[in-house]
């Protein structure tokens, strides 16, 4: 009896420590919207290839940057096929399991997807380059209900197509159609009813994902408009403040990054990289430190351990990699490595993907350097390198166009 007692706590142990190294990625830039994975037991290092390709996928995904979302066991994008923008449900092999339309596509440059899914329960949510917000079944594909937010709240397209990935909070999905009294809407999320729309702000979108902050005195939504970054009550949509941020193309495609009273701000069309810091009630912000090197593109940023990692543009096609101090700003490198691009981070590592030429490096974070420890160079696909990589359940899944490209990057 003693045994099988033990043999089923060793069991239930195991079975926790395996659980506690997996994690799904069910949305744009992850978990915490920071673009970082709870995932451990990762490799530190690959072989001179790179990590074991899994498999591409065996369905062609269409022209996209859509990134992916990973959630009980499907994995869910965004692809351009015929004019419509299509959402795709492939299982951990790469075989499709269904997939389905949700609107026309984006007619001028570039004529790709952009949003990421969202996934909430049994419910899928995206909002096409022509604004259109849909909430499909996860089970098959089917809609539930669509919004033209253009139709509606008369919303505006932009120059590049709307780029935005739904934020969901509690019973709502919070897009920005860029309307009049309507910059960013909040609908209900079972329904696609209206809950409130953001009056007396009638400012465009800006390619940018929205943020939530919440802790035991502060509760809003941050994302940056085509002139300001805002920050908005999520119970009534009243702007709790706005903050100047205008630029060439109003064009702002970073999400805000948050941590301990700070926001986190840059732009490749902008000023470079704002800190903000936010009142204890979330009702004001103020500038805390300005720094014009630090102007990331589109490929997000990370923070580790006090710094913040992301990459320069100054207006070129090529940029550097950058860190910087979180609290003061100070630049701690700028190195040149192949081509700017997007990063996600996983395990005490930086995914590192630059868009030219499509290299993927496995960064250690370091503020005295930029410590490329292993690299290989994606070889499927076409295009831009635009879309973000995804680590998620011990899988490093990578877009290039029409693949979608898994590689095994656990731990042996």
């Amino acid at each position: 009896m003693k045994r099988i007692t033990f043999f089923i706590a060793i069991t239930v142990l195991l079975s926790g420590v395996l659980a506690s190294q997996a994690a799904d990625w069910a949305q744009f830039r992850g978990p915490n919207r920071d673009g970082k994975s709870a995932e451990t037991g990762l490799l530190k290092s690959w072989p001179a290839g790179g990590p074991k390709k899994l498999w591409t996928s065996k369905v062609n995904v269409g022209t996209g940057f859509s990134s992916v979302s990973v959630a009980k066991g499907v994995i869910y994008t965004t692809g351009l096929i015929d004019g419509q923008e299509t959402l795709f449900a492939l299982d951990l092999k790469g075989d499709l399991k269904w997939k389905s339309t949700f609107g026309p596509g984006f007619a001028k440059f570039p004529p790709s997807t952009r949003t990421t899914p969202t996934v909430d329960g049994d419910n899928l949510y995206v909002m096409s380059s022509m604004g259109r917000i849909a909430c499909l079944n996860t089970a098959d594909g089917k809609e539930k209900w669509a919004v033209d937010t253009a139709e509606k709240f008369g919303g505006k397209n932009i120059r590049w197509g709307i780029a935005e990935s739904i934020l969901i909070i509690g019973d709502m999905a919070i897009c920005t159609p860029g309307g009049p009294d309507a910059t960013m809407v909040a609908l209900n999320k079972g329904t696609g009813a209206t809950i409130w729309r953001t009056k007396g702000l009638s400012e465009i979108s800006a390619y940018c994902s929205p943020i939530h902050i919440k802790d035991a005195k502060k509760n809003l939504i941050v994302t940056m408009t085509g002139e300001n970054v805002i920050g908005v009550d999520p119970a009534s949509g009243a702007v709790l403040w706005m903050h100047p941020y205008k630029g060439r193309c109003q064009a702002h495609a970073v999400s805000p990054t948050y941590s301990d009273g700070q926001i986190f701000i840059t732009s490749g069309y902008g000023d470079g990289a704002v800190m903000l810091k936010l009142a204890s009630d979330g009702k004001s912000v103020k500038v805390a430190w300005k720094n014009k090197d630090f102007d990331t593109h589109h490929g997000g940023v990370i923070l580790v351990d006090g710094y913040v990692y992301g990459t320069t543009w100054n207006g070129n096609s090529k940029g550097d990699w950058i860190c910087s101090e979180w609290k003061k700003g100070k630049v701690q490198f700028q190195t040149t490595w192949k081509c700017k691009g997007s990063m996600v981070f996983a395990d005490g590592m930086l995914y590192c993907y630059e868009e030219k030429g499509g290299t993927i490096g496995l960064v250690k974070p370091d503020p005295s350097g930029f410590k490329v420890i292993s690299s290989f160079k994606v070889d499927e696909g076409e295009g831009k390198h635009w879309a973000h990589p995804v680590v998620a359940n011990g899988v490093l899944y990578v877009r290039h166009g029409s693949a979608l490209m898994a590689y095994d990057v656990k731990g042996k």
